[in-house]
């Protein structure tokens, strides 16, 4: 085979294709290099590069489809013209120089550049060329041209979302961040004009936070109106407003024109998700820099970035607003505010907590020894750390506090765990602690209060049976000591039962009446002696429909308290289960010995050591657990306005943690609700109870009396009682009876003396119904209950008297003369008893 072609022929400066073969002339290696040849064409041809092939003086001689595509000329158009003067930007023209220079040492260059289409637009290439050799000397060059617009611009809008992630993170405030915006689109297209606008749909109000305009100074914030950027804002939607475009939105009524009037003007919304909260906008006035497709997806690509940041921008400024405020209510709150470790160290502590402990600056808070110089007692702090195992954080515990003076205060600690990251691997609390020391005063003073409400309660229910009880024993003795001789040896004896029944009445009347403040005494009491007192008295307490049940363990022994305020928690416990069964159910008051362990799972909470428990439950409607969980707060109540004082279990929870004990609830809804309350066992001996203090009390006619008693033996004695001094007795066993005899009885019936309660028809009842038949009639009504109890019921009318069991034979026959002397004042009508009654 003959010399080896190199390159290909070139085509001539008219021809866009090969040159015909030559004749064969028989020469056996034509066809090779025909063949030869044919490759290499279509090698060149179908290069999805653009190539062109040059001569030594950079003349055109060939180029392939793909430089036609690329630079839009054809074969015809550059055939024997000079490439750098084709297709070079002037600014490039040193650039060829060089590449010409390394061409003539024969070397080989590949450089990113760019090169001038037929239409003068730019383009940015991948130029790789080398010259072309025959014959070992070179004859022309080779150049081949990869368009890289794309990958340029991937690369540019890369490197403009790293600097805007970069200066989203460096810039101080928004106002920082979007010039550095500006700046860094202006990198990628004309941005000469650029603003940003905002828009809050709280105020309703468009603001531009960045505005550079060549034209218009930046507008103040204004509600949307019609400009091209609300557009934008309603639609979501990129535009490019061209001179045309923009005459088709006005005249479609879209649009108005606002400000300067700009000859290209482009704008992308801001989303944050699908919402739009603002716009980007470009525009020009010259029409040596207007906006293509290009350029729309530039700025929407930023736009995207710009969005996010600004979202991340407005949420750190919400948040350090948000620690400002935090930090603002932290430092001006009432309560006090601490961080602290579980072994006894402020970190860091509030204006409040400091005026709280008496003392003048953080410095010194944050020096002390919290266990030894802040708690009363140390081993409140470990009680503290047990409950926060326990529960998982601190829900109104109470402790004593000293301050700086010296002075106990009690607080209220609430708070749950917190990261430390300068404590790492240490248990840190954040507790909220509220001084309630006059808030225990003043509830103090309410107990009292709420005392008189139970008492009052009881009283209700056994001062009718009990003082009946006296009436009798007080009216008999009476009589006794009437008809013997003070010289009697039976005088003495029958006067020690008189004063007997007289320190009894006057117990009943302190229990009716009772309202004193009483001094904590605190004695070794038999547990079990105080629920069985109080059995007697708590059954007439939850009525008839709800069952009482007691057990009482002989393992139980004795503590040391209060035995009155035992027997308020006992009463206030029992009310409480009381109005929990309003339909009726079982209270089980029970008594047990417990000894806790310091693995009693069951009571983690609780000091190790041998307790009294007793424990009231019911089968009531039961408490859910936010319920439970405030059940023994000041206050709080479940029940309807002005049904209760919502101090009841507050009492409670006072009186045992002031007796050293633990008192909790267990509890599901539609399963009832069992109190425990633990009570620290002594072995020591009970004490005495102090006696109760004795009080003295102090006594005809032939009218006709109509005495209603239910009571056989309290109606035996006022009859007897009544009769003996000249009055005729008409008796009767209850209302319905009495009223039968007063229907029958044909004589004039002067007084009616009726007991206040009594199985169906009560004394006022009964009253009203007579006063119908015998309008004239007087009242004396007879009853347990305190006067003003009944009057404040509506027993009371004109020509009416009430006497209180027990009372003595002479006050009854004072009474009644009393009553029956009075009849000259109007007597009372039905109309009035009835309104009486109503009230």
């Amino acid at each position: 085979m003959g010399e080896k072609i190199v390159v290909p022929p070139v085509f001539p400066h008219n021809s866009g294709s090969l040159p015909a073969p030559s004749p064969t002339n028989g020469n056996a290696t034509e066809v090779p290099l025909t063949v030869e040849k044919a490759y290499l064409e279509q090698i060149i041809e179908n290069a999805p590069e653009a190539i062109s092939i040059v001569d030594q003086e950079l003349r055109i001689l060939r180029i392939n489809g793909e430089f036609t595509r690329v630079f839009g000329f054809t074969a015809d158009e550059v055939a024997g013209k000079r490439l750098d003067l084709l297709i070079v930007p002037p600014d490039r023209y040193a650039e060829t120089a060089w590449i010409s220079e390394c061409l003539k040492t024969e070397s080989k260059l590949s450089l990113e550049t760019r090169r001038q289409r037929k239409d003068g637009s730019l383009v940015e290439v991948l130029l790789s060329t080398s010259p072309v050799i025959l014959n070992g000397k070179r004859v022309g060059a080779y150049a081949s041209y990869r368009d890289i617009t794309e990958q340029k611009r991937a690369e540019e809008l890369n490197a403009a979302l790293y600097a805007i992630a970069a200066r989203s993170q460096s810039a101080e405030d928004l106002q920082q961040f979007f010039a550095a915006i500006h700046n860094i689109v202006g990198q990628l297209m004309n941005a000469r004009n650029f603003y940003i606008s905002l828009y809050d749909p709280q105020s309703q109000l468009l603001s531009f936070p960045y505005f550079v305009d060549e034209q218009d100074p930046t507008p103040t914030p204004k509600p949307l109106g019609r400009g091209l950027t609300e557009y934008v804002l309603r639609s979501g939607e990129p535009l490019l407003a061209t001179p045309a475009v923009f005459e088709e939105l006005v005249r479609r009524g879209e649009v108005e024109l606002i400000g300067a009037s700009s000859l290209d003007w482009l704008g992308v919304p801001l989303k944050s998700g699908t919402t739009c909260i603002g716009a980007l906008v470009v525009q020009s006035y010259s029409e040596n820099a207007r906006f293509g497709e290009r350029d729309r997806e530039i700025l929407k690509f930023v736009s995207q970035q710009l969005a996010a940041a600004i979202e991340h921008k407005r949420y750190e400024e919400a948040l350090r607003r948000s620690e400002a405020r935090s930090r603002s209510l932290i430092l001006s709150a009432a309560f006090g505010i601490c961080r602290c470790t579980l072994g006894g160290r402020f970190l860091d502590v509030n204006p409040a907590l400091i005026t709280m402990l008496g003392h003048d600056s953080v410095e010194e808070l944050l020096k002390l020894d919290v266990r030894r110089e802040v708690f009363v007692n140390p081993k409140e702090l470990d009680r503290l750390a047990g409950d926060y195992r326990y529960a998982g954080g601190l829900n109104g515990v109470e402790v004593q506090w000293k301050r700086k003076d010296g002075r106990v205060i009690i607080v209220r600690l609430s708070g749950c765990a917190a990261s430390s990251t300068d404590q790492p691997g240490e248990v840190v609390l954040e507790l909220i602690a509220e001084d309630i020391t006059d808030r225990r005063q003043l509830e103090e003073q309410l107990r009292q209060a709420q005392k008189m409400d139970a008492v009052g309660r009881l009283a209700g229910g056994v001062a009718h049976d009990f003082n009946n009880l006296l009436m009798v024993i007080n009216g008999y003795t009476e009589v006794l000591l009437e008809q013997l001789e003070k010289s009697s040896p039976m005088h003495h004896k029958v006067q020690s039962i008189q004063q007997a029944a007289d320190r009894a009445a006057t117990l009943t009347r302190q229990l009716l009446a009772f309202s004193r403040k009483q001094l904590l005494e605190l004695k070794v009491i038999d547990v079990n002696k105080v629920i069985g007192d109080m059995e007697r008295l708590l059954r007439p307490l939850i009525g008839e429909n709800i069952e009482l049940v007691t057990r009482l363990s002989t393992q139980t022994g004795h503590t040391r308290a209060d035995a009155g305020q035992l027997e308020q928690v006992i009463m206030n416990l029992v009310v409480n289960a009381k109005d929990a069964m309003p339909e009726g159910g079982r209270l089980t008051v029970q008594s047990s010995d417990v000894t806790v362990r310091q693995n009693f799972s069951e009571h983690r909470f609780i000091q190790t050591g041998r307790y009294a428990v007793i424990s009231v439950a019911d089968t009531g409607h039961g408490m859910d657990a936010e319920t439970q969980s405030r059940i023994f707060e000041p206050f709080f109540t479940t029940k309807e306005k002005g049904k209760g004082t919502g101090l009841g279990l507050s009492t409670v929870y006072g009186i045992v943690k002031q007796s050293s004990g633990y008192v909790f609830a267990e509890s599901e809804l539609g399963a009832g609700t069992t109190f425990y309350v633990y009570l620290p066992r002594v072995e020591e001996s009970a004490e005495e109870l102090s006696p109760a203090k004795t009080q003295q009390s102090e006594a005809g006619g032939c009218e006709t009396v109509l005495l209603v008693e239910d009571e056989e033996s309290v109606r035996e004695l006022v009859r007897v009682t009544l009769a003996s001094r000249g009055y005729q007795v008409l008796e009767a066993e209850n209302g319905e009876s009495g009223l039968r005899i007063a229907e029958s009885f044909k004589e004039h019936i002067d007084i009616l003396i009726t007991d206040v309660v009594m199985p169906g028809i009560g004394g006022r009842e009964l009253a009203r119904k007579l006063l119908l038949l015998r309008p004239g009639i007087s009242v004396l009504y007879l009853s347990g209950y305190t006067e003003d109890a009944v009057v404040t019921r509506g027993a009371l009318g004109p020509r009416t008297a009430f006497l209180q069991k027990p009372f003595t034979l002479q006050n009854l026959a004072k009474k009644v003369r009393e009553v029956l002397l009075s009849r000259s004042a109007p007597p009372p009508t039905p109309a009035s008893m009835a309104k009486s009654a109503s009230n």
